[in-house]
């Protein structure tokens, strides 16, 4: 399949193609696995207080750290 058949995705003002969807996905994978534990946890902290804070669900369980 030559590029002009590939398909591509519009995100904002960007054209990407479905490969390089799935290349910068594998990537971020990659890095956000080398993260340790603490910087996980923190990350995961910090959606669980967006979680809460949006659309005021009080019923999300924010650890404390």
């Amino acid at each position: 399949m030559g590029d002009s058949h590939s398909q591509k995705i519009i995100i904002g003002n960007k054209i990407i193609t479905r490969e390089e969807v799935f290349e910068k996905k594998e990537r971020f994978r990659k890095e956000q696995a080398k993260l340790s534990f603490e910087a996980k946890i923190e990350t995961l902290v910090s959606l669980q207080e967006i979680a809460y804070s949006w659309g005021e669900k009080k019923d999300v369980i924010v650890w404390k750290l």
